[in-house]
């Protein structure tokens, strides 16, 4: 993504002079998957530098799958979060560090309450350099000693992405009181308090 600006106004004998230049600014994307969607869109959304958060589903077989879907399991979709942020501003490995403190990387069969391959976690590269920081990353977290089983979160390629329905957008946000009940009662907080107090 890239975004022109035009500026520089100049004053020279009582006349404005007007010159325009491009000033490019690349945006890029970061994809990873943790669980339920609504609970990776608000720390992302914190982080300076990031422009947008979607959730969404990707690694799957369906074309345009919706939530029912991807729910039974069949698709082979994640539920997953598209990161669109300035590397200018904040690095592919600070995105990475907030997700690893958002997760369980050790469970290999879901997150938390959400069991099932939709809810497995996973990092989605968009070019070599993602790739080798998030198997960094990956090495980085299981050598940590933090947890007592091997990393289960697996490094793959990122395919299509597709936007989950508007209902599942900002959640956090538009129904706070339900996703805070949610998200307790998962067992999510108090996993992350534990592991990330040491």
């Amino acid at each position: 993504m890239r975004f022109l600006i035009a500026v520089s106004i100049v004053v020279i004998g009582g006349f404005w002079i007007v010159k325009s230049y491009n000033s490019e600014k690349i945006l890029e994307k970061a994809t990873v998957a943790g669980g339920c969607f609504w609970c990776l869109e608000q720390p992302f959304e914190e982080l300076d530098g990031v422009h947008d958060v979607i959730s969404g589903y990707t690694g799957g077989m369906v074309d345009n799958p919706t939530y029912e879907q991807v729910c039974t399991g069949k698709t082979g979709h994640y539920e997953a979060v598209q990161i669109t942020y300035d590397p200018n501003v904040v690095s592919y490995e600070k995105l990475l560090e907030t997700f690893w403190r958002q997760i369980d990387p050790t469970d290999p069969e879901g997150q938390f309450a959400d069991r099932g391959t939709q809810y497995q976690t996973a990092i989605f590269y968009h070019d070599n350099q993602q790739q080798q920081i998030a198997l960094q990353s990956k090495k980085k977290i299981d050598e940590s000693g933090l947890f007592d089983k091997p990393v289960a979160t697996k490094i793959l390629p990122a395919t299509k992405f597709y936007p989950a329905e508007a209902y599942h957008q900002d959640y956090y946000k538009t129904c706070s009181f339900d996703y805070k009940r949610y998200r307790y009662g998962s067992g999510r907080d108090s996993f992350l308090e534990k592991t990330w107090s040491k």
